[in-house]
């Protein structure tokens, strides 16, 4: 839920430096459908009656949801901040990949986080995870509301939409124009 925090701090930056809400409304993002599925895949994947019963076709659904979430990220390249959204899903995916389809979380960062899921889970513990750097190694505090373990691509994956949105919020109006009146007669 590290993008929730995300959302909330790019409209609060949006709003401090004088952006306005209706600019989010003009924000145009190619394959919206696409990724919101590939999100909806993951949250099913990881509810529990699924993450329970899914066995060994959780991590290549994983994998392959991930991938198609990174698919439709990269096909607005060139909004603002979504280069560093691209960065961040790369990296998550990359790390993901090399340790057969689970996001490795350190010991330290679970710390705090001891509620392992029954079943299938994006994250799990590993002692010597590959790519190790791209891996949750970090931690809300566990106070916090929706706290959990993070990794260097959720950073800029927050970063990357904290961007977008300010981006938009700031973006110049069209100006309108007002339609010619209808002569009386």
């Amino acid at each position: 839920m590290f993008i929730l925090y995300a959302l909330a701090i790019g409209i609060a930056a949006g709003l401090l430096l004088r952006g306005r809400l209706e600019g989010l409304a003009s924000l145009e993002f190619r394959w919206a459908p696409v990724l919101l599925a590939a999100l909806l895949v993951q949250i099913i994947l990881f509810s529990g009656p699924v993450s329970e019963r899914i066995g060994p076709a959780g991590p290549p659904l994983y994998v392959l949801s991930t991938g198609i979430a990174l698919g439709a990220i990269l096909r607005n390249w060139r909004t603002r901040g979504i280069p560093l959204v691209a960065l961040g899903a790369g990296s998550n995916l990359l790390a993901i990949v090399a340790n057969g389809g689970f996001m490795p979380v350190s010991a330290a960062a679970l710390g705090g986080h001891a509620n392992a899921a029954a079943g299938y889970s994006n994250s799990r513990l590993l002692t010597q995870p590959a790519l190790a750097p791209l891996t949750d190694i970090f931690a809300m505090p566990a106070g916090m509301p929706f706290a959990n373990v993070f990794s260097v691509g959720d950073v800029l994956i927050g970063l990357g939409v904290v961007v977008v949105i300010v981006a938009a919020m700031r973006a110049p109006v069209a100006p309108t124009v007002a339609a010619p009146e209808a002569e009386s007669a």
